[in-house]
């Protein structure tokens, strides 16, 4: 019988919400089960894991460094100290199941796992897996992706686990009038609502900016959160008399309500972005973040390619490419509607759901193996 699961996800949003959603899957599912997330001391889990209601064991952080420098010498007995704390933190809690979601925290969770015997469960939000899940899709059959064409030996594709808030939204006509009237905006009309991460993105505020007469001009108003530091800017670059609403905010403190006030989106790509985004069937303009490896490209084609958004590099965005790309769709009732139900064809409610049936099947295959934390 599954009585304790050890949920590994830590240091960013796209590691700890999937890992949160997971526990309040497992929770519904047997209300007595024990769910403990392994994190740090410093990362965002510290805040949002207490905050749902769940126990958190913590961890030293091992982040690695992405180019030689002394610091990589320091690796290895800190990595030794991680997982020696890993492991002690899965023998208190008697973890049944170990599974991990990638970061800095997941590599000593394996480890720890691998040496006590316990059963492993990696999920792999991007569509390109990072170092840590690399590693643990080497040590365990038992692996879920988001992406079909993710790069992990033995990938079963389940998508993103997501809370109940998001899959459960209200996005009908009198509950988004009443998300408009929440954040001060006309219950009656077309709504586009930009935002570009917890800290906003200078591009999009910039583009946005510029572009506020014309997308007001015609009838569109405007959700835009600037991100806390660009909030006073924003305002100040704001034309005066725009003909339609224009609410700018430094951040949403509810997304969910944000989501359902809003018939567009223009936002980056994330992983949770875009999962959450199909799960609403909210369309959305992406703007891939125009660094790193291209991931964040790979995370909206998907819902791109099966029509429920459009993608524009970082580089291109422009007034003029919005009032010649989003303004025909916000103008038409009908497009929306199409967009909005290919947006949602991409996405699996079913996810979370999905990786506690992994999680059980783990467990059952522990039991049939012997007994648990067999080694020391």
């Amino acid at each position: 019988m599954l009585r304790s699961v050890l949920l590994a996800g830590g240091g960013t949003a796209g590691h700890v919400e999937p890992a949160l959603a997971v526990a309040d899957a497992l929770r519904a599912d047997e209300p007595r089960i024990r769910v403990t997330l392994l994190g740090t001391e410093t990362g965002l889990e510290a805040k949002l894991v207490p905050a749902r209601g769940y126990e958190l064991a913590t961890v030293p952080k091992v982040p690695m460094p992405r180019r030689p420098t002394p610091a990589l010498l320091t690796v290895p007995n800190r990595l030794l100290a991680a997982v020696s704390a890993a492991r002690a933190a899965a023998r208190d809690v008697r973890a049944d199941v170990v599974v991990g979601f990638g970061g800095y925290v997941s590599v000593p969770a394996y480890l720890a796992a691998r040496r006590l015997r316990l059963p492993i469960v990696v999920h792999e939000a991007n569509p390109l897996p990072g170092l840590a899940n690399r590693l643990g899709a080497r040590l365990t059959p038992f692996v879920a992706t988001s992406y079909p064409a993710t790069p992990l030996r033995g990938g079963t594709l389940t998508g993103i686990p997501l809370r109940a808030e998001i899959l459960t939204l209200d996005r009908s006509a009198p509950a988004a009038r009443a998300a408009r009237a929440r954040y001060g905006l006309d219950p009656y009309r077309a709504t586009l609502l930009v935002f570009g991460g917890s800290q906003g993105a200078r591009s999009l505020n910039t583009v946005l900016t510029g572009a506020a007469r014309e997308l007001t001009g015609a009838g569109i108003q405007v959700l835009h959160a600037a991100g806390p530091k660009n909030y006073d800017e924003v305002v100040a670059a704001l034309p005066p008399g725009l003909p339609a609403p224009y609410r700018v905010v430094p951040y949403l403190d509810h997304i969910p309500s944000a989501y359902a006030a809003a018939d567009m989106s223009l936002c980056r790509s994330g992983a949770m972005t875009c999962a959450e985004l199909a799960a609403v069937g909210l369309p959305a303009v992406y703007v891939p973040l125009p660094h790193g490896n291209g991931e964040q490209r790979r995370n909206a084609l998907p819902t791109v390619e099966a029509g429920g958004g459009l993608l524009v590099e970082d580089a291109e965005l422009s007034p003029g490419w919005l009032t010649a790309n989003l303004l025909p769709v916000l103008t038409s009732p009908e497009r929306l509607a199409k967009m909005s139900a290919a947006c949602a064809g991409t996405g699996h409610p079913d996810a979370a759901r999905a990786i506690v049936a992994m999680i059980r099947q783990a467990e059952a295959g522990r039991r049939h193996a012997g007994p648990r934390h067999a080694a020391g």
